[in-house]
């Protein structure tokens, strides 16, 4: 293989020559091809192969899951078991409704803002940056705390400890 000053002269041949090393060694090849092979004959070079038969498009195509149904039937087409057929599904029961904020989280949440309120515009409430930076720093640090704080430990309230794991 002869070398330019940039690469190889002939970059076709060259990409041949690897190509049919890759070959000889069993790289790319199907397990088709292997059983096909005689026995204790090498890969034969890619020129040399009779190409693949191509399916005919007349065969239906199997299902996205390997079923007999095609995909399109499966997007397209109505659901099989129909509007009307509500025996056996799942209904989900109605969510809790959200518990009401308590004076601590309207704490925490006036902490957060003033935080960022001081960090990004101190200006606004007559602050220069030089003490806005570090109290919105502090004003963060206690509203990641205090929420920190709020978090609970343990089981909720009214359930046995003894009693395993509940779902």
């Amino acid at each position: 293989m002869s070398r330019g000053k940039d690469g190889p002269e002939d970059v076709d041949a060259t990409f041949a020559e690897i190509v049919a090393d890759l070959r000889a060694e069993g790289v790319g090849l199907f397990p088709e091809d292997d059983l096909e092979k005689p026995a204790g004959k090498t890969a034969e070079k890619p020129a040399e192969k009779t190409p693949r038969p191509e399916p005919s498009d007349a065969e239906p195509e199997p299902g996205w899951r390997g079923g007999g149904t095609s995909w399109d039937k499966t997007l397209f087409e109505d659901d099989p078991a129909g509007p009307g057929d509500d025996e056996g599904h799942f209904v989900p029961p109605e969510p809790p409704p959200l518990p009401r904020p308590r004076k601590g989280a309207f704490i925490v949440l006036l902490f957060f803002l003033l935080g960022l309120l001081l960090l990004i515009a101190p200006t606004l409430i007559g602050m220069g940056t030089r003490l806005g930076t570090p109290l919105g720093i502090l004003a963060l640090a206690t509203a990641i705390a205090l929420l920190l704080l709020r978090v609970r430990q343990g089981p909720p309230p009214g359930a046995d400890p003894h009693n395993g794991a509940q779902v």
